[in-house]
């Protein structure tokens, strides 16, 4: 059986605020397959976040073990996660983070520019990515020209660039009207299709209905692992389950 592209054990992340310590996530366990598509609910505070930030790289764990694809990734250093991001992950946002003086396919060559792609391989990339988001004719639209509906699938286009094998979507339909969030998730689920694992974050039941799996938080804990049909699935395995 293939090992999963992401399996964590026991994350904990805590923070210092003065005097008081912050368990932001704690004992967060999880393994998600190849090619599933995983939705994140919980209230603000849930740790919804938190777990987001550590299986993308962004942040380290206080405690616990996480490996990427089979590589244990809790001990690198940042410019190690640094180069992790760039090859094995894209990101998507809710308020699209594109550079406003950019063209749509400058802002989508960017991965690749820190990547070392050179500038000719850079370009067919970019273009193919803004293909497949069905945004070929606004490739040198600057983002003031653009919808928010087609600022975020630049920003979809941008993520998949690098040919990721996971997508991490931080409520990629939070500064949408519902209409364009429905085509932004009907576009996730044609890229998941595809093949690339998708982890999103999402306060609407009705995205996270797209999904195959819906994690619950609360108080910085998983409470509850759910398949698409509202089944508990088994339950989250502990820290103390070896990776």
């Amino acid at each position: 059986m293939k090992t999963p592209i992401i399996q964590a054990r026991g994350l904990s992340r805590d923070y210092t605020v003065g005097a008081q310590t912050v368990n932001a996530l704690i004992d967060f366990s999880i393994d998600i397959r190849h090619g599933e598509f995983v939705a994140i609910m919980g209230p603000s505070g849930s740790g919804k976040s938190t777990s987001m930030h550590l299986l993308g790289c962004l942040d380290t764990p206080t405690a616990g073990k996480y490996q990427l694809d089979g590589e244990d990734v809790s001990t690198l250093d940042a410019d190690a996660l640094a180069g992790l991001r760039q090859r094995r992950i894209g990101f998507v946002f809710q308020s699209f983070n594109l550079l406003a003086g950019a063209s749509a396919i400058a802002n989508v060559e960017l991965p690749l520019v820190y990547g070392g792609v050179p500038r000719v391989g850079r370009l067919a990339q970019a273009a193919a990515a803004l293909d497949s988001v069905g945004l070929t004719d606004r490739a040198h639209y600057l983002p003031t020209q653009l919808s928010g509906g087609q600022m975020q699938r630049v920003a979809i286009a941008r993520a998949i660039v690098n040919r990721p094998a996971l997508v991490l979507a931080d409520e990629p339909t939070g500064a949408l009207d519902t209409q364009t969030g429905q085509e932004i998730m009907a576009l996730l689920a044609e890229l998941n299709r595809s093949g690339i694992t998708i982890v999103l974050i999402t306060h609407e039941a009705e995205i996270a209905a797209y999904a195959q799996r819906v994690l619950f938080f609360r108080d910085g804990r998983l409470i509850e692992d759910r398949n698409a049909s509202g089944d508990l699935l088994v339950r989250p395995p502990s820290g103390e389950d070896k990776l």
